[in-house]
This record gives structure tokens, C-alpha cells and sequence, in this order.
């Protein structure tokens, strides 16, 4: 990952350090630019060697099956001195999760999100930075997320799962091997599975997804020559195939609801958990470019400000670094952790996965060339957000 710590986009000077007013516009970190953010005054890291709360009741906020319960009651275990538990909320997606975190009506202690949308996170203080020595197991995760480049020196954020966008079916329901297309993205363009597909309830990844299969390797274009084609595309996919949009493609391929779906490489995996009885996992398929050039990500683990219990959210992040744990949320979610025990060469190996779904193994090197979503200026924002109020209007 090239460029300094502390870069920023080249309109946007960074705010010093101490300072709490935001950058004269958004900082946009990216893989070419990364950035170290400031910590504002008012918010500043909580200090060392405090105990956890005691008789506190840990609220996380994140998306609906995206951690393991059993892995929340071997947290409440693991603290039982401190007469803790742990209760979950859920959001369908960022912008509803960002709406509610900013009203402050539930004082959530942690959240589940992703980095574009980090600059809102920290210069709207609904953060707090992370005091490391509460969380010694970082050094079990891949070495680019102890530096990122979104957040350097992983001041507010601690790594949780990575994925790619692909595509995922079941053969039997699915007559072709999407895969073997020229474009396998021409799939949602194609007339003959109108009412059998569907595509993620996110805009950026729907209008990402439409720019790759049009040529494009810019997912955060604000070129509008660029935007009214993807436009135009996606009003096109809306007459000849009528696809869905849901986030439930992991349940809704396994279970015959759907032949096929945009999808995130985890829901594949996990879909393996919900096939009916008598169907057999090696139906069940996944298609990303196999070169790694297609759209990548991860999720990240934040404390919130406006939580009552910082320190036990800390002890969580903790907990759900290591290995042990890391991994047995693995089992539930399907999500693939940046664990250094976890190696791409043993998942299949170590049944965490059929080899028919190899493909949804994301590979270190993905992230080397790979196309990041990243956080947009809020005039591009906006933009894409009239193109998908559009297509879903329709859908």
C-alpha cells in the first residue's frame, strides 16, 4: 500500500491532531492514500488497566446472522466475575445503522461496519479511538489490518471479517455455469431468469457491480458520464430480468427461494447451514473474478461513544480476535476472519468449506488488486444515491 501516513485526498488537507473541526471536505482514505485520523478533544482513548463493567448488559448493533450466538455465550462465560451479558441489535444495512448510531437513542457499545463510511464515523465523534493494550490478540490477524489503510495505526478499528462480491447459485436450480461466461455479470441482464435472481440491497454494490460488467474498474466513479450509464444499465437489468433486491441471498439460494444472487462470498459459505434437508452442499456455487479484480472488502469492529461500557467493549474486540473464537464464529457466519493461523490452503482442508465453494476463499493478494469501495464526497454521494432510489423504485 503506497503513500504516507496521513494522507488525504488531494482537496482535503488533514485536520491536525487535537482538532475536532472537520476537514473543509471528507478525507477519503484508499488503498493509494491512507490516512492516520485525528483524535478529537473530548474523545480521547480510555485509560489502561480499568476493569470491565461489571453487571453490564453489552449492546452490539450489526447486521441480522452476522455473529454467532454461541460464541456471545461463551463471551458471558469467559466474564461471568462480572455478571455480564450481551444483547444485539440489528440494521439491514450502513445508512440505517448510521441514522440510528446518530440519534443516540440506544447506547450501543459496539457496532459492525465498514470503511466507507470511516470519515463520518470519526468527525461526527460517534467513535472512540482504542486504547491497544486492551487488545493484545491483533497480532493474530493478517499484518495489512494491524497498519490499514483506512484507519493507520488502527486507531478506531480492529479487523472482522473480509469478502468479496460475487455471485453465488445452485446448479440444479441454475442450468449454466455462470461462471464460464465471457461476463458472468451479464447474468443479471439476461431476459430468460427474469423472477428466479436478485441483487444486494446496497446501492454502492449494485451500481460497483453494474460498472465492472460495463468495462469499468472505478467503484467510486463521480464521473457523471459514468454514473448515467451504470444508470442506464440498471434501468435496462430492471426491464429484462426484474431481479430482486435482498440481503438474504445466503438463506434464499440454499433454500430454493432464489436460483441465483449478487452476494458477499461469506453468504455462500454460510448457506451451506441452510440447504433443506436432502440437498446436497455440492449444489452450491460462488464466482468472483478468479484473478482477484473485482470488488473486496472488509468489515471492521468499532466502540461507540455513546456507549455505557467502553472498556468491556474493548475486552470484546479482544475476545473475538482470537483464534478460538475467531473461529468458531467462522462455523456460524461464513465470514472468513484475516486470522495468520487461517491460511486460504486449509480452509477447504480443515472443513470450513466444500471444495465446490473454493472460490469464495478470499486470498491476501486480492487485496493488492482488488477494487475497494471506498467513502465518496457528500455531493457524489448523493448522486448515487438518485440512481438507486431509482432502480429500487422499480424493483
Amino acid at each position: 500500500m503506497g503513500g504516507p501516513a496521513n494522507a488525504t485526498s488531494p482537496a482535503a488537507p488533514a485536520a491536525s491532531a487535537g482538532s475536532s473541526a472537520p476537514p473543509t471536505k471528507l478525507q477519503i482514505a484508499s488503498p493509494q492514500n491512507p490516512v492516520k485520523w485525528p483524535i478529537n478533544p473530548g474523545n480521547e482513548p480510555i485509560a489502561s488497566g480499568l476493569e470491565p463493567e461489571a453487571n453490564a448488559t453489552l449492546r452490539l448493533y450489526n447486521y441480522p446472522d452476522y455473529l454467532n450466538k454461541a460464541v456471545l455465550k461463551d463471551f458471558e462465560k469467559e466474564y461471568a466475575e462480572y455478571n455480564v451479558k450481551v444483547e444485539v441489535s440489528t440494521f439491514n444495512d450502513y445508512n440505517e445503522a448510521l441514522t440510528k448510531i446518530r440519534t443516540g437513542s440506544v447506547p450501543y457499545d459496539l457496532t459492525f461496519l465498514s470503511y466507507n463510511h470511516i470519515a463520518k464515523l470519526v468527525y461526527g465523534d460517534l467513535i472512540r479511538p482504542l486504547t491497544h493494550d486492551y487488545v493484545p490478540n491483533i497480532v493474530d490477524v493478517w499484518e495489512e489490518f494491524q497498519n490499514p489503510w483506512y484507519d493507520m495505526e488502527w486507531q478506531y478499528t480492529a479487523p472482522y471479517v473480509i469478502f468479496t462480491t460475487g455471485i453465488g447459485w445452485r446448479s440444479d436450480l441454475m442450468p449454466e455455469d455462470i461462471g464460464a461466461r465471457s461476463n458472468p455479470y451479464d447474468v443479471f441482464w439476461d431476459a430468460k431468469y427474469a423472477g428466479q435472481i436478485a441483487v444486494l440491497d446496497d446501492d454502492r454494490e449494485v451500481i460497483g457491480m453494474t460498472i465492472l460488467r460495463d468495462g469499468g474498474t472505478d467503484l467510486n466513479s463521480a464521473d457523471p458520464a459514468v454514473l448515467g450509464a451504470a444508470r442506464d444499465a440498471m434501468l435496462e437489468m430492471l426491464a429484462r430480468s426484474q431481479p430482486r433486491v435482498t440481503i438474504t441471498g445466503y438463506t434464499d439460494i440454499p433454500e430454493g427461494v432464489l436460483s441465483l444472487a449478487q452476494c458477499w462470498s461469506g453468504d455462500m459459505i454460510t448457506g451451506q447451514y441452510y440447504l433443506p434437508k436432502g440437498v446436497d452442499v455440492s449444489l452450491l456455487r460462488y464466482w468472483s473474478p478468479p484473478d482477484g479484480k473485482g470488488a473486496i472488502g472488509n468489515d471492521f469492529m468499532v466502540v461507540l461513544k455513546g456507549g455505557e461500557n467502553p472498556v468491556l467493549a474493548h475486552h470484546f474486540i479482544n475476545f473475538m480476535l482470537g483464534k478460538k473464537q475467531s473461529l468458531k464464529n467462522l462455523e456460524f457466519v461464513g465470514y472468513q476472519p484475516p486470522l495468520r493461523a487461517l491460511t486460504p490452503e486449509t480452509m477447504v482442508a480443515d472443513g470450513y468449506l466444500p471444495k465446490n465453494l473454493a472460490a469464495a476463499v478470499v486470498k491476501p493478494g486480492y487485496f493488492k488488486v482488488g477494487y475497494p469501495i471506498l467513502e465518496l464526497p457528500p455531493e457524489v454521494e448523493a448522486e448515487y444515491q438518485v440512481i438507486w432510489q431509482q432502480f429500487k423504485a422499480g424493483a
